[in-house]
């Protein structure tokens, strides 16, 4: 006898429920759970909620899809709060890491459009920071400070003028910390023979950003002079 052909019936969608709670979220401060037909089933902010005309007794029917959306979204700005927590970001730099992390590309995009509004992503005051904590810290020039700073996303104007104002402020002299670096440097590298001892430290001051004509200088200082000839630079 043959076997009668799967009949595949069209299962009707799911519909909402009626809303029997609303209550804090015990894993999420600030947020709330939304529960439906006895059930956890959204975690939203309070001003979704009013937004959406969302209370006890009301049903989720017809709505799901906007509830789904304004979930999804506040996760990813729940999300992107997280990691500025973690430390500072540009702009862009903070939405291509929602999105590597796997957050839709368009609500890493709504995240950091309202974090921008709101005053906790600020270009301006990103770079400036950047530029004071890695030209003290790490010594970079100006050269590498750009480069940094670009691939995070921010706008050349705004890294040249952060650039700027901290080394004027902090009357920042490459030469001068080109060649305390290189100072510093050749100490930890009195065991190596001369010529990588030179090599070394001119790949140690390149990989920072600093002109030719500055490492030049820092070298004399530190080494009474340079090899002859090109330098190429290596890793350390």
């Amino acid at each position: 006898m043959r076997p009668k052909p799967n009949v595949v019936v069209d299962a009707p969608l799911p519909t909402g429920g009626s809303i029997t709670g609303i209550v804090a979220s015990p894993r999420a401060p600030g947020r709330f759970t939304v529960v439906v037909d006895g059930k956890p089933a959204h975690t939203l902010s309070l001003a979704a909620i009013e937004r959406l005309g969302l209370a006890v007794g009301a049903t989720t029917a017809g709505r799901e899809e906007i509830i789904a959306r304004e979930e999804g979204a506040l996760r990813t700005y729940d999300r992107a709060v997280m990691m500025l927590a973690a430390r500072g970001r540009a702009a862009k730099d903070l939405e291509r890491q929602l999105v590597r992390k796997g957050e839709p590309a368009e609500f890493a995009r709504l995240a950091v459009e309202r974090l921008v509004s709101e005053g906790f992503v600020d270009d301006e005051a990103y770079a400036r920071s950047f530029v004071r904590s890695k030209s003290a810290g790490a010594g970079l020039a100006r050269f590498r400070l750009k480069q940094e700073l670009g691939r995070q996303g921010v706008e050349r104007a705004i890294a040249d003028e952060a650039i700027d104002q901290v080394f004027e402020d902090e009357a920042i002299d490459e030469v001068a910390t080109a060649t305390a670096l290189a100072a510093k440097r050749a100490r930890s590298l009195r065991g190596a023979d001369p010529q990588s001892q030179r090599r070394r430290l001119y790949s140690f001051l390149a990989r920072r950003g600093y002109s030719p004509s500055i490492i030049s200088t820092a070298m004399e200082s530190a080494f009474g002079g340079t090899a002859e000839g090109e330098i190429p630079i290596e890793d350390e």
